[in-house]
């Protein structure tokens, strides 16, 4: 079986269950493991950051879980290979949070990564050229199953998910691993502004609606 064909007829996407979060967790701290956005906010350099990173990605999680927003998994059979969440255009879910969530992430992340965060967050925001639209938070592809074209095919979801929102404008993402530029360049995603957090940079890209 050709990877076109793989990718084609035996990959389906669909919503993530709440059996489903684990798995997608480990996914995503694969993903966002050298992320250096990550790496700076949960300190890299200290004993600990594994586990800082996982657990505030299952915060992450938990709190797309609770607020209903969408995320997105690649199934093989019954093996995810890729998740997407992302937040919808009319989400109370922002950079303010709930406390909940804020809380666990100062225990994680203490103040200063929380308060980073936080602020990428606002900045973005800040900066989208759309009022309506959908935000890519997490996107990745377990490191067993990469250039398969899953990514490629994920993206295709989130544009369905995107065109089927009447409310949303387009999709944006920050972008902070140099090597996914080209990925979502690829995706029709158009370079806003490069954004200056803390002491890092990164890319906000914005894929608009088309008719």
């Amino acid at each position: 079986m050709s990877q076109a064909q793989l990718t084609r007829d035996s990959v389906k996407a669909i919503y993530l269950s709440a059996e489903d979060l684990k798995v997608a967790a480990s996914i995503l701290y694969l993903a966002y493991h050298d992320d250096p956005l990550f790496m700076s906010i949960f300190q890299s350099e200290k004993e600990g950051y594994e586990e800082r990173l996982r657990a505030a990605i299952r915060e992450e999680l938990n709190s797309f879980w609770m607020a209903k927003q969408p995320m997105i998994g690649l199934f093989e059979d019954e093996r995810l290979l890729a998740v997407a969440c992302l937040i919808q255009p009319d989400a109370s879910i922002g950079p303010n949070r709930f406390w909940h969530w804020r809380l666990k992430m100062l225990l994680t992340a203490g103040f200063l990564g929380t308060k980073q965060m936080m602020d990428k967050e606002q900045k973005v925001k800040e900066q989208v050229p759309a009022k309506h639209y959908h935000m890519l938070s997490f996107i990745g592809v377990h490191p067993d199953h990469q250039h398969r074209g899953l990514g490629h095919v994920l993206m295709g979801a989130i544009d369905t998910l995107m065109r089927e929102n009447v409310q949303s404008e387009g999709v944006a993402v920050f972008v902070t691993l140099p090597k996914c530029l080209g990925f979502f360049e690829d995706g029709d995603y158009d370079l806003v502004k490069e954004l200056q957090v803390g002491r890092l940079s990164g890319h906000l890209m914005f894929h608009s609606k088309t008719i």
